[in-house]
């Protein structure tokens, strides 16, 4: 397992997870998060931000499943935990392998010219007390990410924004996660607009 340094490497490493087996067609959580490695945070919300965006979310529950997880680890931040938890139901639950290697593929492209742009700056944005409050908007981006689970493609901000503070954690660039917090503004502004319009409904 090569070491999460950026956006191609965490795709890296889930494909070379997603090849270990070939003859099983499921991989679990648990397996995605060995690949990336439990004992940091940024790695993990990378991983979890990268799934929230993915074709694995087509499988019913699953958005609201990696919102949950999101949340829990956003926590743990806050408290100041040094190895993140995760329920055991949740490390278990199962994806298809090809739809991980549809979503690393389609990824890949856009990863490298990502990660062209990223460089350790405004290190101090990926450092306490900044970081406790990213895991405070990352709570944000999980909270917001329950309702816009219901419209298609409504999750998908807040998991960019969640994607963007892992990557900006794990590479201590500070303007990816000024990026990410513009991001979950978006999914502010469209949660409340649907609300307007359901509001308006009734």
């Amino acid at each position: 397992m090569a070491r999460v340094r950026n956006l191609s490497t965490l795709l890296d490493s889930l494909l070379e997870e997603a090849c270990s087996e070939p003859g099983n067609d499921q991989i679990a959580v648990r397996d995605l998060l060995d690949a990336v490695g439990r004992r940091t945070y940024g790695p993990i919300l990378l991983l979890l931000g990268f799934i929230a965006i993915s074709p694995l979310t087509i499988i019913p529950g699953a958005t609201w499943l990696v919102a949950l997880v999101i949340l829990v680890v956003a926590v743990q931040i806050i408290f100041g935990r040094k190895y993140p938890w995760i329920p055991r139901r949740a490390l278990d639950f199962e994806f298809q392998r090809d739809h991980l290697e549809r979503g690393v593929e389609v990824a890949a492209p856009w990863a490298k010219r990502i990660d062209w742009f990223i460089k350790p700056r405004l290190g101090f944005l990926t450092q306490p007390p900044f970081a406790q409050l990213v895991a405070l908007i990352c709570i944000a981006a999980a909270l917001v990410s329950f309702p816009l689970g219901f419209i298609p493609f409504g999750p998908v901000l807040p998991g960019l924004a969640v994607m963007l503070f892992g990557l900006g954690l794990t590479s201590r660039d500070g303007l990816v996660i000024l990026a990410a917090a513009a991001s979950l503004a978006g999914a502010m502004v469209l949660l409340v607009r649907l609300w307007s319009r359901i509001s308006g409904v009734f």
